[in-house]
């Protein structure tokens, strides 16, 4: 059946080539069609994308949600069904109706795992275990879980994942829909450390280091090989997303090896045809969690940004950007989102949308600052005020509103953005807070000459009214209120 595969790969490599320039990674920013992007996302539920009929309804929700960005799985059983012969109805459909919305995509590849588990392979890799065989857990047990260490199993899951490139780079090539990829979903080994077995412990018994840097090292390895052959075929962006633990949990008690912030050397190191490790979060320390990852050489996207419908996403999509440089945010199961999620998400990615110019502009130049309430792993809020220095002024962001009741409000729920347009100029956005400014200098006084309410339309600000007022409480603070997002043009000076 190989033959059927290479004649495949080899006339969709003999496609045209992409006319336009191929999304990619420059300076730490994601470039489509030569311009700097930013992705506003949502991750389908992971079997949503199966029919192309049952997720039709949903198109028109997500676009009317403000997405630029819609991330769909795709599985290695429904690609190829039988060794050698591939389908790519599905891709086809997915391309096809993300275009017709004005949408991007981003492919999740369910390959050898999912969610740690082999459920998504095709049913003759799950028949013959002794040519895919499934890794043991420490009492000798098998788990439904795909060995990491089967040579048989990662050149057939790197022969689907090159098919299935190749075929985006044929169809998709001159248009760039699909503009990353997701290789694998949350690796990791449950429920020990370590798979076992002949093959595996022999390995072992030869490394030097702990039990998860050995799975870490395997797995890594494993989507180096991959990936690599994917990005022969058509070089998109690929990451791979890691599920987190929770304090004090033993490796095994969570993913174990995966591409968590702790393993990320040896992950870079054994797999660099990957551009960037990303976090999926759903505990309550986005910002903590997030920080971890946004290292240099790592950009910052979060694919699962905790369940759509999060009350907190626009905190944490305001730090995700403005504070941490992010490239993407996208909660998961967009499409079963619920009434005042969806309203509250769309009012956050009109803003963004509208902005985005200007958000990436300041990225670049160092000219913009992100604020949310630190939360910990239990849930705790630290409320205090944050500071930053930025273009001569030193500015307090505080997150408990002072006009509304203690009682009506829910400071983790707030979070803001500031960027420095030059001079005295800023852009204040968010939700639920209040900020003052004094100048780094420490001479004098920063006062509000004028502060004005707007909206963003394609990167030009639109003035609505001037604030000067009651809503700067007598040019006290610029006030964002809780019970809206909004964005608005500060000028300073001082006295």
């Amino acid at each position: 059946m190989r033959w059927r595969w290479t004649a495949l790969l080899l006339a969709l490599l003999a496609a045209p080539p992409a006319t336009a320039q191929i999304p990619a990674l420059r300076h730490g920013q994601l470039i489509v069609d030569g311009k700097p992007f930013l992705i506003l996302g949502g991750e389908l539920g992971n079997s949503s994308a199966s029919e192309r009929a049952w997720l039709a309804p949903a198109w028109p929700r997500l676009q009317a949600m403000h997405l630029n960005t819609v991330l769909a799985p795709v599985s290695w059983e429904l690609i190829e069904p039988a060794e050698g012969r591939f389908d790519f109805a599905g891709v086809d459909g997915l391309i096809e109706d993300a275009r017709a919305h004005g949408l991007r995509l981003g492919l999740l590849w369910f390959g050898a795992w999912k969610n740690s588990m082999s459920t998504y392979v095709p049913a003759w890799v799950k028949r013959d275990a002794r040519r895919f065989p499934r890794a043991l857990a420490a009492d000798g047990t098998h788990q439904e879980i795909l060995s990491a260490f089967a040579a048989a199993t990662r050149d057939a899951d790197a022969r689907a994942f090159a098919a299935l490139m190749a075929h985006l780079r044929a169809v998709d090539g001159d248009r760039h829909t699909v503009i990353l990829v997701q290789v694998e979903n949350e690796i990791g080994f449950l429920p020990d450390a370590r798979e076992h077995g002949p093959i595996a412990d022999a390995a072992f018994a030869r490394f030097r280091g702990s039990e998860e840097a050995f799975t870490a090292e395997a797995y890594a390895r494993y989507t180096e090989a991959v990936a690599a052959a994917g990005k022969r075929a058509y070089p998109l962006p690929m990451y791979v997303n890691g599920a987190q633990g929770r304090p004090g949990r033993k490796p095994g008690e969570y993913p174990a090896g995966g591409p968590l912030v702790h393993l990320l050397a040896a992950w870079k190191r054994a797999a660099p045809s990957l551009d960037f490790l990303a976090p999926d979060i759903y505990f309550p320390n986005f910002g903590e969690i997030a920080r971890s990852y946004a290292l240099p050489g790592n950009p910052l996207f979060v694919p699962e940004a905790n369940n759509a419908g999060d009350p907190r996403a626009a905190a944490n999509a305001l730090l995700v950007f403005g504070g941490l440089n992010g490239i993407g945010f996208s909660p998961f199961s967009i499409d079963t989102i619920d009434a005042p999620g969806a309203a509250r998400l769309t009012a956050l990615y009109a803003l963004l949308g509208g902005m985005a110019p200007v958000i990436l502009d300041a990225q670049a130049n160092a000219r913009i600052a992100g604020f949310a309430p630190p939360v910990t792993p239990d849930g705790a809020v630290d409320e205090q005020p944050q500071t930053v220095a930025l273009g001569g002024y030193r500015f307090t962001v505080r997150f408990v509103d002072p006009w509304t009741s203690r009682t009506a409000q829910t400071p983790a729920e707030h979070g803001g953005m500031l960027l420095w347009q030059g001079g005295d100029d800023y852009l204040v956005a968010g939700t639920g807070i209040t900020v003052t400014a004094a100048p780094v200098s420490g001479d004098g006084k920063a006062g509000l000459e004028s502060v004005e309410e707007g909206r963003f339309e394609a990167g030009r600000f639109v003035p609505l009214r001037r604030l000067n007022g009651d809503q700067t409480h007598q040019g006290r603070h610029v006030r964002l209120p809780p019970d809206a997002i909004g964005v608005q043009r500060v000028r300073l000076y001082r006295y």
